[in-house]
């Protein structure tokens, strides 16, 4: 997804059909609304209904919270930055993540829209279920938040600076992805994966160039 000149206005055009390039879009807020319900009710249908402990369902829940950040990780290197010579997948690709380097300001494509968003969550689900049963109930929705924290990280790291001096190590390994090396900084929501498996950037030799930083950001 190397691109010859990265484009700080507009947005990229995924389908001819205007209803199907409407459907590629959508605000976090539509997102956050959707799977919220969810988010609450899941743990609770699990210890009022199905009869979990409390402290099981908080420590699944937790625990799928990390497990997303790990998704998170290899989702971002292997699957988002898919290099293929397929012209097919090389669309797939671009649309899926491709189109945010492009168009990095683009902040309508941030969340997955709404319609593929429902069913691939329907289909997460179902795998989950299949591989633990009830127990999916307390995972689900804490992988669901763990993917709305994603997001909405994700949009803070192009919207402001960061708030927090300890959070600048994150902020700058994502704005490197974007300008400096795409190889590299594949956490979102944290950095602790690339420091595990060796794509953090090393911040302590990286000029920090604020025009190229200025540049990713929604204005």
């Amino acid at each position: 997804m190397k691109f010859e000149k990265i484009h700080n206005k507009g947005q990229a055009r995924l389908f001819n059909n205007p209803y199907l390039e409407m459907l590629t879009k959508t605000h976090p807020l539509v997102i956050w609304g959707m799977y919220l319900p969810l988010i609450i009710y899941l743990p609770y249908y699990s210890h009022n209904t199905l009869g979990y402990p409390v402290k099981t369902v908080a420590i699944i829940f937790i625990a799928s919270i990390f497990a997303w950040s790990l998704f998170e990780y290899f989702a971002h290197r292997f699957l988002f930055h898919w290099v293929t010579d397929s012209p097919k997948m090389k669309k797939i690709v671009y649309t899926m993540h491709g189109n945010h380097h492009h168009y990095p300001r683009d902040r309508q494509r941030l969340f997955m829209p709404p319609v593929p968003s429902i069913i691939l969550a329907a289909l997460i689900f179902g795998a989950q279920y299949l591989i633990m049963s009830n127990y999916a109930f307390m995972f689900f929705p804490g992988f669901i938040l763990g993917y709305l924290m994603y997001g909405t990280m994700h949009y803070a790291i192009h919207a402001w600076n960061p708030p927090f001096k300890w959070m600048k190590p994150l902020w700058r390994n994502h704005h490197l992805h974007h300008y400096k090396d795409e190889d590299k900084g594949f956490g979102v929501s944290t950095t602790f994966w690339d420091r595990i498996f060796g794509t953090m950037f090393d911040l302590r030799k990286e000029k920090e160039d604020k025009k190229k930083v200025d540049e990713l950001k929604f204005k």
